[in-house]
């Protein structure tokens, strides 16, 4: 099956780039860039990609107001933070937005790949490096020392949710866990509801804010 793709960065250089690795994978087909995020909200009248990729930085309309936008207008189209190492606040944000999930700009082929396609199927791979980053900075945003709480989630669940710090898809909880898949969902979908999410990356953003990981 072939994937459309929507790109949206102010860099023509990074676009390019993107596109030029994309093309090498024939699951991935490039459907639309703007330039910001103005371009891609005219863009999404007509076009319907199955992922964005979009910068945090950009003129006119940056990454997280064009996020608040595509709530406010109910699109649901998953949306890959594309971002550099010195945007931890503004990537947390995107984070806690429903953003899927993010890539540094320099990121390699197969990383990417695997992040577009598990922000597809509405999944979210995470890099623990960055995660780390982010968290930290959080962290001294509001606390110097975040006092852990008792955990609201069961062992497994608790389980479950080290594993997507680390990551870990599905298919592979399930093997280091020795259960099904469907046993690893209703374990995520109980953590959700406890955390009060609804995403992989908004349930390590909340549980870290609250000192669970």
């Amino acid at each position: 099956m072939m994937y459309k793709v929507m790109i949206v960065d102010d860099h023509f250089y990074i676009r390019e780039g993107i596109k030029l690795i994309l093309e090498t994978n024939e699951s991935f087909r490039v459907e639309a860039e703007a330039n910001d995020g103005v371009e891609a909200l005219e863009l999404l009248q007509s076009e319907k990609p199955d992922v964005i990729l979009m910068d945090l930085n950009m003129p006119r309309m940056g990454g997280l107001v064009t996020m608040q936008e595509l709530k406010k207008r109910q699109i649901d189209i998953p949306v890959i933070i594309l971002t550099t190492y010195n945007e931890d606040d503004l990537m947390l944000q995107g984070l806690e937005l429903g953003a899927k999930g993010y890539l540094l700009k320099d990121t390699g082929r197969e990383q990417l790949f695997r992040t577009l396609e598990s922000a597809i199927r509405g999944e979210a791979l995470l890099q623990p490096e960055v995660l780390a980053k982010v968290f930290e900075a959080k962290q001294k945003e509001t606390n110097p020392v975040i006092a852990k709480e008792s955990s609201p989630l069961s062992a497994k669940e608790s389980l479950v949710l080290q594993a997507i710090v680390q990551g870990l898809r599905n298919k592979e909880i399930a093997a280091e866990l020795g259960i099904s898949e469907r046993t690893v969902k209703a374990y995520l979908t109980g953590l959700y509801n406890k955390l009060g999410v609804d995403s992989r990356t908004q349930a390590v953003v909340a549980a870290t804010e609250r000192g669970l990981v």
